[in-house]
């Protein structure tokens, strides 16, 4: 297993471990505010996640009692950090800092699940929802809040909301505020799975690993082939599945795992034989 934390940026640390990497948001002094240094730092490492062979899916996931407030409210009094400068300076700082998070999750070649521990709120809630699949603790709450502070999502929250739940509901949690808990989160597809929180790191690690087990090549292709097939025309659709179906039949990886199927078939039956006959 390799495990590091970031010298320059403590606040974020991962491991990899038999496919899955798991990144850990460790800023619980502030709710894991999303600083420029725990931009910064998370982004640092989910760029680099598709260069990475040994990665096979992301596990996003906090240390603390909170998954992610958003957005720090004494920096946004004070005019500090993200905050700091005119509408030029802010607005070019959100495209060069949040931003990269966005991109880099959106664009990850390997899926990623995010386990959602306590409250996800802001751009924090918008973190959770850039992921592919979402899994809550019990005690996990869920808020699109910007209009309580006079701010809309400034990370692209709208546009993954809308595609989670819908314009209209979209809209409501938007205008609104609304806290939703985990079983509401989970009614509205926000999250697919909640769990006692001393169970939802071993599901969520469980799921991981379950999903990294997969071959690679058809792993990736698979995630892409759904995502894009979800905005696309069927007849695109199509012609993309026919073209990673053809790359995939032709390569060794289908290949060895029609024999690793095979060969476990034969197993089973083997064992099915000789129980009979005992």
């Amino acid at each position: 297993m390799q495990e590091m934390e970031l010298d320059e940026a403590p606040l974020v640390r991962y491991s990899v471990e038999e496919g899955v990497m798991t990144l850990t948001l460790d800023g619980a002094a502030n709710g894991n505010a999303l600083t420029v240094a725990m931009t910064e730092a998370l982004s640092d490492v989910l760029e680099n996640v598709n260069r990475r062979d040994d990665v096979h899916c992301l596990l996003l996931r906090s240390s603390s009692k909170h998954f992610c407030t958003g957005g720090n409210v004494k920096d946004m009094q004070s005019g500090k950090d993200l905050m700091d400068g005119g509408i030029e300076q802010v607005r070019e700082r959100l495209r060069r800092s949040l931003h990269r998070i966005t991109r880099a999750l959106n664009e990850l070649d390997v899926p990623s699940i995010c386990a959602v521990n306590g409250a996800a709120v802001g751009a924090g809630c918008d973190l959770a929802l850039m992921c592919d699949i979402r899994l809550a603790g019990t005690r996990a709450v869920f808020a699109e809040s910007f209009l309580r502070l006079g701010l809309v999502s400034g990370i692209g929250g709208a546009w993954f909301l809308s595609r989670i739940v819908g314009p209209a509901k979209a809209l409501e949690l938007t205008l609104t505020s609304e806290f939703l808990d985990a079983e509401a989160a989970k009614r509205l597809g926000i999250v697919t799975s909640v769990y006692p929180d001393d169970a939802l790191d071993r599901e969520a690690l469980a799921l991981a690993q379950r999903i990294a087990g997969s071959p690679p090549l058809a792993l990736r292709m698979a995630k892409k082939l759904v995502r894009e097939s979800s905005q696309c025309t069927l007849s695109a659709a199509l012609e993309m599945a026919a073209n990673m179906q053809a790359i995939l039949l032709c390569g060794s990886e289908h290949k060895q795992a029609v024999s690793g199927f095979l060969e476990q078939q034969a197993r089973q039956k083997s064992l099915r034989t000789e129980c009979g006959a005992a």
